[in-house]
């Protein structure tokens, strides 16, 4: 766990496009640790709920070149989020059975496994403990460039 006065700023290049930022209903500290385990997650830093400091304000982690933020804020009531089922979170890798075999071993479960796809990609769909769908896409062949 990073502690916010240690935490390093993020390189500008995770600072854009679209970051999701999830609700982890007092998990995010776990979740934060799990990615790390699961996706070799850089953890930018961690900011504790002042009034509640087992619980994150906020969090930010980097995973393959891009940015995850983490709350548990909003859902102060909630003490095992669902899924979310409309959305899962997709890694574009160059190394798809090494990315897939990692999670899996940190505890991630299959949904659907990874193969060759009939678009001429390599990808599959798991589940973390917290109820998020991360897919481990490799591009096929010629696909890369």
């Amino acid at each position: 766990m990073t502690d916010t006065t240690t935490a390093t700023r993020p390189d500008a290049s995770v600072m854009k496009g679209v970051i999701p930022y999830i609700g982890y209903g007092g998990r995010a500290n776990e979740a934060a640790d799990f990615y790390a385990k699961a996706f070799g997650a850089k953890d930018f830093g961690r900011m504790p709920n002042p009034d509640s400091p087992a619980r994150l304000m906020h969090a930010q982690l980097g995973i393959n070149g891009g940015s995850l933020m983490l709350t548990d804020m909003g859902c102060e009531e909630v003490t095992d989020p669902g899924p979310l089922g409309r959305a899962h979170m997709q890694l574009i890798v160059e190394d798809g059975p090494m990315w897939w075999d990692r999670a899996i071993a940190a505890g991630c479960t299959v949904v659907m496994p990874y193969e060759r796809q009939f678009w001429g990609d390599d990808w599959g769909l798991l589940e973390d403990p917290f109820g998020i769908q991360w897919a481990v896409l490799q591009p096929g062949p010629g696909m890369s460039d």
